[in-house]
């Protein structure tokens, strides 16, 4: 059963404090970690609360978190997307992946996929498909953004330029009902869409907790795109997609 109480004084701690801790929370309030959790996922499901690994933060739709924190959040969610991205992609292809958690997360999910070949502004892509011996792995120079590991500016657009692969599995910041990804960072956004135009098929991995952000750069609609793969999608956005010929890989 919800305790009401409860609940709100967990969401006044968090926003006192910006998070809060499962275990913190369990030995405050005298209940088990199982009754916590669930409290979390109620405010969660209610946009109230995002969670992370080991408890949950205060979401801020109109500013990126951290990398730190981004890391974390929706981290199972992310994992199971992931599998499913990576079973649309056969061995022998090419792939080109962007920077994003999400994409990371893409990544070690190819680990197994035999001859590949990995392009990829993301530094932290091209650390863990390093591990893939059968795989080449490409990383586009260019201007590094040292918090999260990205490459961007010109001379990583240019570089993508020389690129016709086969599949670009891309994240996004913010995804709206009107079917926009957004960003928050221009040089960011111009190599996504450089991304797109070299690409044969594109894939965007997004959690549904993007729906509850927003971003002030439009990268592209999601018409531009071949599939989502998602935990969640509203039913309007996803009678767009059906329209657009969107195909929508769900594991929710």
């Amino acid at each position: 059963m919800v305790d009401s109480f409860r609940i709100s004084q967990i969401l006044e701690l968090a926003r006192h404090e910006g998070q809060v801790s499962v275990d913190e929370l369990a030995t405050r309030f005298g209940v088990t970690t199982q009754t916590i959790r669930r409290d979390l996922s109620t405010l969660a499901d209610a946009g109230r609360l995002d969670r992370v690994h080991g408890g949950a933060i205060i979401p801020d739709t109109h500013r990126n978190p951290n990398y730190r924190a981004r890391k974390v959040l929706q981290e199972s969610a992310k994992r199971e997307i992931a599998r499913l991205c990576a079973r649309q992609i056969p061995p022998n292809a090419s792939v080109l992946l962007n920077i994003g958690t999400s994409t990371e997360a893409v990544a070690r999910e190819l680990l197994t996929h035999e001859n590949l070949t990995i392009v990829t502004n993301n530094i932290n892509v091209a650390d863990i498909l390093s591990k893939n011996l059968t795989s080449k792995v490409i990383v586009a120079g260019g201007e590094l953004r040292r918090e999260d590991g990205g490459l961007v500016g010109d001379l990583t657009t240019e570089a993508i330029r020389q690129f016709k692969v086969d599949y670009a599995v891309i994240g996004t910041s913010a995804l709206d009902l009107e079917g926009n990804l957004l960003e928050f960072d221009l040089r960011e956004v111009r190599v996504s869409r450089t991304i797109i135009e070299c690409s044969r098929h594109t894939f965007l991995v997004a959690d549904k907790s993007k729906l509850n952000r927003s971003a002030p750069v439009r990268i592209a609609s999601v018409r531009d795109i071949d599939a989502i793969f998602t935990d969640g999608i509203p039913a309007d956005l996803a009678s767009k997609c059906e329209s657009w010929d969107t195909a929508i890989f769900s594991t929710g």
